[in-house]
């Protein structure tokens, strides 16, 4: 009897197998394998495209989205997550013990960094512990801070987030610098950062409701937070304010891409879409608010 060619031996059926990929190589080129990463984000994908009611015990849609976030997590970098250098709160070594106990009370923060003269000279940080433990003592209060200051991590941009977890881990450290390719500051990462790239933003009952970064105003405007992304300037406001060469990501960049220098507060730059930026909040480093004034004909319209 003539046997099928479904019953070949398995070493035969590998053979013979391995010899029809090879020739599929050789004509077709090497195909890429799908990666482990790939395959769980399009299951997870299905899974929920299906809308079928998931079965008891099945992934919650938290965990799901959790665990997306974990699969990309190790594509991120430390230059991607953390406070950025605009942002960064800081004390100059030389301030006063006084001082810095009504700079913690007023930033909220557990740790503030320690710079000398300038913030691309970040020397350490303080913990609000060894405040606390002064305070709480009842003991003099220092002349300096000195005494104060502990060692943060330093790390460059483009150090991957989950090396860098495992280097605050192992150091114990939760306070990490970043530098850019010219060892300046160019932001903050804590261990919390790193963790809710992972589970999502996490809030105390410290933290304040976020306020919406761009509002409509009347007569057509809006007032816009400098750092709201381009990306949603685009969706709200107009398209082409998205519409830039240079690599910059939020409204304030753009600012300062148009001005050519950081602008001062009553300051108007014109974009070629023919919206205005007014600049309504600022400082010697940066930008904070803006107010952004439509094209006339956008006016005449709503006229």
């Amino acid at each position: 009897m003539k046997e099928g060619p479904s019953t070949g031996s398995p070493d035969h059926q590998h053979e013979s197998g391995g010899i029809w990929r090879s020739l599929r190589a050789l004509l077709f080129g090497e195909e890429q394998e799908e990666t482990l990463r790939e395959r769980l984000e399009e299951a997870i994908d299905e899974h929920e495209s299906d809308g079928a009611r998931a079965p008891a015990g099945d992934l919650a849609p938290i965990e799901r989205q959790m665990l997306k976030n974990l699969l990309h997590f190790g594509e991120r970098d430390a230059g991607d997550v953390g406070v950025p250098r605009a942002d960064i709160i800081a004390v100059e070594e030389q301030t006063s013990f006084a001082d810095l106990v009504q700079l913690f009370a007023e930033a909220g923060h557990s740790r503030l960094p320690v710079y000398r003269e300038e913030l691309d000279t970040i020397i350490g940080m303080v913990h609000i512990k060894d405040v606390f433990e002064i305070l709480a003592k009842g003991e003099d209060h220092p002349a300096s801070i000195a005494g104060l200051i502990r060692q943060p991590l330093y790390v460059p941009q483009s150090m991957g987030a989950l090396d860098l977890l495992a280097q605050m881990r192992v150091k114990r450290t939760h306070l990490a610098v970043v530098l850019d390719e010219y060892s300046g500051t160019e932001g903050l990462i804590t261990i919390e950062d790193l963790i809710e790239e992972i589970v999502g933003e996490i809030e105390d009952e410290h933290d304040e409701a976020p306020a919406a970064l761009i509002v409509p105003i009347d007569g057509g405007g809006w007032e816009a937070d400098a750092r709201a992304e381009l990306e949603d300037v685009a969706e709200m406001v107009d398209p082409r304010l998205a519409e830039v060469e240079e690599d910059v990501d939020t409204i304030g960049g753009l600012a300062f891409v148009l001005a050519g220098h950081v602008p001062e507060v009553g300051e108007c730059l014109e974009h070629g879409s023919g919206w205005t930026l007014e600049v309504i909040d600022a400082d010697e480093r940066k930008v904070n608010r803006l107010r952004l004034h439509p094209p006339e004909i956008l006016v005449e319209d709503a006229a």
